[in-house]
């Protein structure tokens, strides 16, 4: 039987499970965009297996938030402030990295490169992490940030934009990428989830 800490505050808990959900969406959108890269090959099976491994990392975030409800709120009014400072500052980073997508899709359009929008978007998600890993203080956040970033970098220098398996074409920007961002995500999704049961004591720290 598991047993909770009663001075883990439960918006502590919520937090770490928001970001297993958050992980778990985006990392399967990432998913999507790899599958759309290959163009039909290997289609449903690749469905199965991205949409079996996001919904195994929701129910991870749901099992943190099952674990917490016996747990008490025990918040200050420091607490309250750093944490509408936090909602505040996430609000504008994620308005800004939404920003940031759009200029670049119509840039990208606009000057017929549509093939780097994967590259460079990732470049953006992954700038994203690195003012979020001191705001919400989780430094895994900025090897996040950092891995995405290197795998836009390694792709657009030394991947070629298209690769042809025998009379298969497969758009390799966006199976490069989106896969390779999935995997990222994901893995910091079940970081996070591990963290999360490190709260709760239901894993040894």
């Amino acid at each position: 039987m598991t047993q909770t800490s009663s001075t883990i505050p439960k918006s502590a808990v919520h937090g770490t499970a928001s970001g297993v959900f958050f992980m778990a969406f985006f990392g399967t959108l990432w998913a999507y965009t790899g599958i759309m890269g290959v163009q039909g090959w290997g289609v449903p099976l690749l469905l199965v297996v991205i949409v079996i491994i996001g919904i195994a990392l929701f129910f991870g975030g749901v099992s943190l938030l099952s674990a917490s409800r016996d747990l008490t709120e025990q918040v200050s009014k420091t607490d309250l402030s750093r944490g509408k400072r936090i909602r505040f500052w996430f609000n504008i980073i994620f308005a800004a990295e939404g920003l940031a997508i759009a200029i670049t899709i119509g840039v990208c359009n606009a000057t017929r490169h549509t093939e780097l929008i994967p590259v460079l978007i990732a470049i953006i998600v992954g700038v994203h992490f690195i003012p979020l890993a001191p705001l919400f203080q989780v430094r895994l956040y900025y090897f996040t940030g950092a891995l995405l970033c290197l795998l836009a970098i390694i792709t657009l220098l030394f991947v070629p934009v298209k690769v042809t398996l025998g009379e298969h074409q497969i758009n390799a920007f966006m199976s490069v990428v989106g896969f390779g961002s999935a995997l990222i995500l994901w893995g910091t999704g079940l970081a996070i989830w591990l963290m999360g049961r490190r709260l709760l004591g239901i894993v040894p720290k």
